[in-house]
């Protein structure tokens, strides 16, 4: 059961549902959003319906829910959340390109993929500094030295980005750089780490598990919003599945099948899914097709010499075609393509101070 409460309402109005329904033995998560609180219930609903709930000071509605996520579920929250990354925002009335390079190698790769990014219209940058890879013996990544280069790179852009965080220990050093914090498909299941995430007051990315349901996707999402932080953006990048001919085998399924359940943009990751560069720019149709929200790509100055995933890299000579396809498919689908809110550098201060 979720209680919606008015724009408006104070702490007080809060706390006397809350004492309400600890009072029958019932547990309340509050979340506190940019204009609206929402408190979900957990407990005996038997119970909690016997409570006049509906008539407490600042009360809007009193909704049950039978999904077991609560809080991501469009019975929460029938409106699409936009979630808000520095400047930028995705939301559903937009398509936004997020891109730059898989892993951050050098300060002049990193810079020259996110000038390639920038000009093929991306208004949030990604790159990695740490790189969770199935042989101990690959390339793990730059570490801080890595999120030192994005965060000069963004700052010069003006544009805002995101990088993966691997382990709850990293969190707090990657927050302090990062406008939006990545969590991986291997640890989508990473509960200690999604908690963590989701109390470092930046937004966060969540990427699907290669063997998850859609369902164990929308619940890892909910182990964020448990922590009061609303601002969550789900990543379809692919499946495994018994077919060897791509690196993975992309979902686009799961992109109206989770706008069913979710008030949660949702984006596909068609670098991750296809695995060759010649499938980056048809998956992305497909994407924008289906209805979602934004694609992250992967760019790179010299595919042939990256350390991380070159073959699915596009290059500078597909930034042309990667600007057309994107506007071209979401004006076909009646969106605009998400700009850059500026253009000049970039002052983080007060950027995720508190999660909306």
């Amino acid at each position: 059961m979720v209680v919606v409460m008015r724009a408006g309402s104070t702490q007080d109005d809060v706390d006397r549902v809350v004492d309400a329904v600890t009072g029958v033995g019932g547990e309340c998560f509050v979340s506190r959003g940019r204009h609206q609180t929402i408190v979900g219930l957990v407990g005996d609903l038997t119970q909690f319906a016997e409570l006049p709930l509906h008539a407490f000071p600042g009360v809007e509605d009193v909704i049950r829910v039978s999904r077991p996520f609560k809080l991501v579920s469009n019975d929460a929250q029938p409106r699409p959340s936009t979630v808000t990354v520095g400047d930028a925002a995705i939301s559903r009335d937009t398509v936004t390109l997020i891109a730059g390079p898989c892993a951050v190698e050098t300060p002049e790769q990193t810079r020259r993929a996110c000038e390639l990014a920038r000009d093929a219209g991306a208004t949030i940058l990604r790159g990695g500094a740490f790189k969770p890879r199935t042989s101990p013996y690959a390339f793990q990544g730059l570490g801080e030295s890595g999120l030192e280069i994005l965060r000069e790179v963004s700052r010069d852009l003006g544009l805002p980005f995101v990088t993966e965080v691997v382990t709850p220990a990293d969190v707090e050093t990657v927050a302090r750089s990062a406008d939006m914090l990545q969590v991986g498909t291997r640890n989508m299941q990473n509960f200690q780490l999604l908690k963590e995430v989701g109390l470092a007051g930046r937004p966060v990315l969540l990427k699907r598990g290669m063997t998850a349901t859609i369902e164990e996707w929308v619940m890892a999402a909910e182990y964020i919003a448990h922590t009061g932080n609303l601002q969550v953006v789900l990543c379809e990048r692919g499946v495994r599945t018994f077919e060897p001919m791509t690196r993975n085998t992309l979902d686009v399924s799961a992109v109206p099948v989770a706008q069913s359940l979710t008030h949660l943009p949702i984006v596909i990751d068609p670098s991750h899914s296809g695995g060759k560069r010649d499938l980056v720019l048809p998956l992305i149709r497909a994407a924008i097709g289906v209805g979602a929200d934004g694609v992250i790509v992967d760019v790179h100055p010299e595919p042939e010499r990256a350390l991380v995933d070159g073959p699915q890299a596009l290059t500078a000579e597909d930034m042309a075609e990667l600007r057309s396809t994107v506007t071209t498919f979401a004006r076909a689908a009646g969106r605009r393509v998400a700009t850059p809110a500026t253009r000049g550098p970039v002052d983080r201060a007060g950027w995720g101070a508190a999660a909306d």
